[in-house]
């Protein structure tokens, strides 16, 4: 899949100019705040979501299937890719690749990833405009999506990740390549709407809810899925994000239990520095996408999993370590690039910030009419290929009621 054709899948509605509207909570939160807040995203994003919709009802599934690498050992319904900052050594042309770290290598192959990416998108839209009609049309081509890439033998991708992020004379696969599948998020979102409103049952609702059910045991199981696990920064947070979404999905409340007590006790307590900053994204080649990507994740794990008794969004640490401090601790820098005191981003620093998740989860959360003002105003159809990598929650009308 080239550049363009992963370009093509983008909404072709711009952003609406702010809103008010009604007073909303963020969904599964209720953490306490100053004030309710002014917000009504079904009236915001109703034309961007519409117009990306029927673009897309025109649009068939691309899957794994699709796309062959001859350096793959895996087979044809074997997700693969290759680590972004890997290069040819210019001492060994034909040797082991260095790395060049946040440096991606536009060689490489990612036409798995810009199939699943496109998939996550087309389907989100096609289930956000369902879900604001109730045009079945709608919901059908996204269930044809989705059973193509998890139900149908001829097109459906294996439930495991062995081959992800391959470096070239080093590794066939590892860990590290399950941060791909962070794309799947919504698309297993979507399933949880599409069966709350009736259209998705049956045998392709089963279906589907067992291929989540097995890649999460391969996640859970497997030497890749273990290292990935253990990350210490934003991978092993985009896991923990993963794990919540899949195992809400099929109903693993022991599974939804492990993901809130990491957050608390691994997550958090680790990851974060009392003043809100996540300092192992600081110190790497892209500090401020970094940053932000860290904190699109933890929220994400926040509003997946908080419940009246057990609101993640509420929780600190002993050291006093909370999500508000990461919220605030970026929101001035999502206002204003330019005041941002550390390193720039070495790629890519021109095209940040765009709205992603955080400041709208957090802004619900807390009821931070600020966070919500800075986020409707961001762009929320990128362009640019490594940002549409890098943000997996496009259809907040998915994710808030």
């Amino acid at each position: 899949m080239t550049t363009s054709m992963l370009r093509s899948v983008l909404p072709v509605g711009v952003m609406v100019a702010m809103m008010g509207g009604l007073a909303l909570a963020a969904r599964g939160a209720d953490a306490p705040g100053s004030a309710p807040v002014n917000f009504d995203i079904k009236k915001l994003d109703h034309d961007r979501i519409m117009a990306a919709a029927d673009q897309y009802l025109s649009e068939e599934p691309i899957t794994v299937t699709a796309f062959k690498c001859p350096r793959s050992p895996g087979g044809p319904h074997d997700f693969y890719s290759e680590g972004d900052y890997w290069w040819p050594d210019p001492k060994n042309p034909d040797g082991p690749y260095i790395q060049k770290d946040g440096m991606t290598n536009p060689d490489n192959f990612v036409e798995h990833r810009h199939a699943m990416i496109r998939m996550s998108i087309q389907v989100a839209a096609l289930t956000a405009a369902y879900d604001l009609t109730g045009d079945q049309k709608y919901a059908e081509h996204a269930i044809k999506h989705l059973k193509a890439w998890f139900v149908d033998e001829q097109t459906k991708m294996n439930p495991n990740l062995q081959y992800a992020q391959a470096i070239k004379g080093i590794t066939t696969g590892r860990g590290t390549g399950i941060i791909d599948t962070l794309h799947l998020v919504e698309p297993a979102r979507c399933v949880q709407v599409l069966e709350k409103r009736g259209a998705l049952k049956g045998e392709d609702l089963a279906g589907i809810k067992q291929w989540f059910a097995d890649y999460m045991h391969w996640m859970l199981t497997s030497k890749n899925g273990q290292t990935e696990m253990k990350a210490t920064n934003n991978h092993g947070t985009c896991y923990v994000e993963q794990i919540a979404a899949f195992s809400t999905l099929v109903g693993d409340k022991d599974q939804q239990e492990w993901c809130r007590k990491r957050f608390k006790e691994v997550l958090l307590p680790d990851q974060m520095d009392p003043d809100g900053s996540f300092p192992r994204e600081l110190k790497r080649t892209k500090p401020y996408s970094y940053s932000n990507f860290n904190l699109d994740a933890m929220c994400t794990v926040c509003q997946i999993l908080s419940t009246p008794q057990d609101n993640l969004w509420e929780f600190t640490t002993p050291d006093g370590k909370n999500m508000h401090k990461g919220a605030e601790f970026m929101y001035p820098y999502i206002k204003d690039k330019s005041a941002w005191p550390y390193k720039h981003d070495v790629m890519f620093w021109e095209q940040w910030p765009v709205r992603s998740p955080s400041l709208l989860f957090a802004g619900l959360a807390y009821h931070e009419q600020k966070y919500l003002d800075v986020w409707e105003k961001l762009n929320p159809d990128p362009t640019n290929e490594e940002v549409i990598r890098n943000v997996n929650i496009r259809q907040p009308v998915l994710w808030v009621e």
